[in-house]
């Protein structure tokens, strides 16, 4: 898999779930999950299955941060 994208995180779907059109992701990379929100059309062509290695690719041109007071 060749990219452009620098934010790309290899980790495992640990979730999957449909909704009418659209579904969510879950992959845990080193214990942080991150959701991915793709079309259920995704899933099928990609053949994402629980248990499967994948890629967690962000693409952000802001990233901001924030603190407590």
């Amino acid at each position: 898999m060749k990219i452009s994208a620098r934010n790309n995180l290899k980790g495992k779907i640990t979730k999957i779930t449909k909704g009418a059109t659209t579904s969510h992701v879950l992959i845990d990379v080193n214990g942080a999950t991150i959701t991915a929100s793709i079309t259920n059309e995704s899933v099928e062509e990609l053949k994402l299955k629980e248990g499967m290695a994948a890629y967690a690719i962000v693409k952000a041109s802001d990233v901001m941060v924030g603190v407590e007071h």
